[in-house]
């Protein structure tokens, strides 16, 4: 290998960060939920805000507790099975992982004022909520067709920083920020080649005959990705009806959110030469809320809610480690070389730091058709734009926050929901729910860099996500009933198996080819409910 090979070097765009910067994509993570609640509430595709009745209200609209005229305490237990199905430069592959969950437990006391007009009764609810499950393993194969190595991009990244640096014990150094950088050094992707040691190339090239540097040809790569973890939320709750004409709700949460994520890389070249890089990611976050809330009927057949989602305010912390290693066979001196090296991060690497969640609005509307059933449909409006990081001490992450400002807008999901009672005791249900993707169309089309946490590499960009729901509900008693529900999910993403580098002029220098990755959950739940 020559020590005189030019490349040209890539001015990395204004969301670089530090080792330990969380980028704009993990705050994109940590406000994704699903339809959740009772079975009812997912059986109508979450569509309650101005229908109420239901303990899954506490979550976005607290003002249809005052719908309860009786006292109730429900649970919900639920099986899922999640399939991954990625097609990466025309290989598919596709994994499944099943699980049972507890979703819901709650109490609802109705307390009435024995009055006419004015305020006719009061409700209290507490409640538990699984928000999120994070379950699902992924995996993105491709042989043949990969054009660009991550030791490409890591090579173009580590530009400024010199080899030295990377080489003396970096991950306490204050002057290393990038520690995938780091890393990658010292598991053999890259090498420095001019005088002051600041400009790098892959270590996986060699020179021709006329002493041209040539990179190896990859042969294939793979990733893996196994994802777990939830977010839970504990709910305490008001509602008050007022002259059974305006209803007012209100809502305090508390949520607890945890997320680990297990991943492994793996490049194969000619003649065997090969790199690896295996991730291990742990987030631990505790955040607390609030929601308020009015419904409004202006005749007995038709309810119109409003209700207002407080950002969550978390606490959190990270923590971090990586393995990367390479072995590569190549001609120096006229004699084959073998050359193998590994390296690691520290384990107890870990990093605290303050996130704040978007704020939203839902804006709802719903028809009584008398006894025989309803239709309900909520609008949900979600500002992505106001999502912050901050460190630990409350000062703002520039970078990231800025790229959030301009990467992300306001996202939209629509819900629809119906209910159609067959006979007095037993009812059925139908329900549809779209959140369409809160990504501007240069993070959705690859035309910016994305700086993701710790040595992480990869990342996934959303695509939309729909919700299909049919259920079906039994009243044993006037006090005993059931609900049945059966959940399909789609959810569509991008993954990059790392990010694209542009030069000053927005000409991409490193290009990746993401996989397409389409997610498909299938949920069936049971919920138990007492009146009394």
């Amino acid at each position: 290998m020559s020590n005189k090979i030019g490349i040209m070097m890539a001015v990395l765009a204004c969301c670089g960060g530090t080792a330990f910067a969380q980028s704009e994509m993990d705050a994109f993570r940590y406000t994704q939920t699903e339809l959740n609640g009772t079975a009812r509430h997912m059986a109508m595709g979450g569509a309650f805000g101005a229908l109420g009745g239901d303990i899954s209200v506490m979550n976005t609209n607290p003002a249809g507790l005052a719908v309860y005229r009786s006292s109730e305490v429900v649970t919900t237990l639920s099986l899922s099975s999640t399939n991954a199905k990625t097609g990466w430069l025309g290989t598919s592959m596709d994994q499944t992982k099943t699980k049972v969950n507890f979703d819901n437990i709650a109490y609802v006391g109705y307390f009435p004022t024995a009055n006419d007009e004015g305020i006719v009764s009061w409700n209290v609810g507490f409640s538990y909520n699984r928000l999120k499950n994070y379950q699902r393993n992924y995996r993105m194969s491709a042989r043949g067709s990969v054009n660009t190595s991550l030791s490409d991009y890591v090579a173009m990244r580590a530009y400024g920083t010199s080899s030295d640096k990377f080489a003396d014990n970096p991950y306490s150094n204050p002057d290393v920020g990038d520690w995938l950088s780091a890393l990658s050094y010292n598991a053999g992707y890259i090498d420095a080649y001019n005088d002051d040691k600041t400009s790098y190339y892959s270590s996986f090239g060699d020179n021709d005959e006329r002493g041209k540097w040539q990179p190896y040809t990859l042969s294939g790569a793979e990733l893996q990705v196994s994802e777990r973890g939830a977010i839970d939320q504990y709910d305490i709750s008001f509602g008050m009806n007022i002259s059974d004409r305006v209803l007012l709700g209100a809502t305090v949460a508390i949520t607890d959110l945890n997320y680990r994520m297990n991943s492994t890389y793996d490049e194969l070249f000619t003649n065997d030469n090969s790199l690896y890089m295996d991730n291990y990611f742990a987030t631990d976050g505790t955040g607390y809320s609030f929601n308020v809330g009015a419904i409004v009927r202006p005749t007995d057949f038709l309810r119109l809610g409003v209700a207002y989602n407080s950002p969550i305010w978390y606490k959190m912390s990270d923590a971090y480690y990586a393995e990367a290693g390479s072995y590569l066979t190549f001609m120096e001196n006229g004699k084959l070389t073998e050359r193998k090296l590994d390296a690691k991060t520290p384990s107890d690497a870990y990093t605290d730091y303050q996130f704040r969640s978007p704020d939203k609005w839902i804006f709802s509307a719903a028809a009584i058709l008398g006894q025989v059933g309803l239709i309900s449909v909520d609008y949900e409006m979600t500002n992505y734009k106001n999502m912050r990081m901050r460190d630990d001490y409350g000062n703002e992450n520039v970078f990231t926050n800025d790229c959030i400002k301009e990467d992300f807008k306001v996202g939209n999901t629509v819900r629809v929901g119906a209910e159609v009672k067959i006979t007095p005791q037993f009812a059925v249900r139908a329900g549809v729910a779209y959140s369409d993707s809160p990504l501007q169309d240069q993070l959705k089309n690859g035309q910016v860099e994305v700086r993701t946490v710790g040595t992480i590499p990869f990342y996934t960009v959303d695509k939309g996500v729909t919700h299909y729901s049919v259920g079906l509900g039994y009243r044993f008693t006037p006090n005993f009933y059931l609900d049945l529900a059966c959940v399909y999910r789609t959810y569509k993403e991008n993954v990059y198996s790392f990010s694209n580098l542009f030069d000053e002029g927005g000409q991409a220098v490193i290009q990746a080819q993401p996989a397409s990755l389409k997610t498909n959950t299938t949920k069936v739940a049971l919920t138990l409910g007492y009146k009394f």
